[in-house]
């Protein structure tokens, strides 16, 4: 696992896409595990933070139940919908993360629930140019970046 200082530190052009992607809309989609280990998705908000990968729920959330008791979760950007004969040429269309959230005490009863996130995998997905592929770049802890092509 890393945080995400580490990983801009490492491959600054790559986490400096991500972040401009999940920077782009304000709600992301967070999936957690339920106690019957079903998966369960919800919408968050998620921001980038004196580097870290910073979550806040409401006090007693489904989805701070669930990762107070299973701390792993996949964090996605949201995708936008290319417009009628758009490509995509170039363009970054997808990012997501998987890690294990850490719950940051907040004062009073009734404060929010606050995670930061130490980041196991990284996927950016783009476009190429010309648009004949997709671009897959990953980042796992451990085995660095890597980029693959899909037509």
């Amino acid at each position: 696992m890393a945080r995400w200082v580490e990983i801009a530190a490492a491959e600054v052009d790559f986490a400096r896409r991500v972040q401009e992607r999940f920077d782009l809309y304000t709600h992301k989609t967070i999936a957690t595990l339920r106690r019957d280990g079903s998966p369960r998705i919800s919408g968050i908000e998620a921001e980038f933070n004196d580097g870290d990968i910073w979550l806040g729920m409401m006090p007693g959330s489904l989805k701070a139940r669930d990762l107070r008791r299973d701390p792993r979760l996949a964090l996605h950007s949201g995708t936008e919908d290319p417009l009628e004969g758009d490509a995509m040429a170039g363009r970054v269309v997808d990012a997501k993360l998987a890690g294990v959230a850490t719950e940051v005490p907040s004062d009073g009863e009734d404060a929010a629930h606050r995670f930061r996130i130490d980041v196991t995998e990284v996927v950016l997905i783009s476009v190429s140019d010309p648009p004949e592929s997709l671009v897959i770049e990953t980042w796992r802890a451990g085995r660095g970046l890597r980029r693959v092509e899909r037509r």
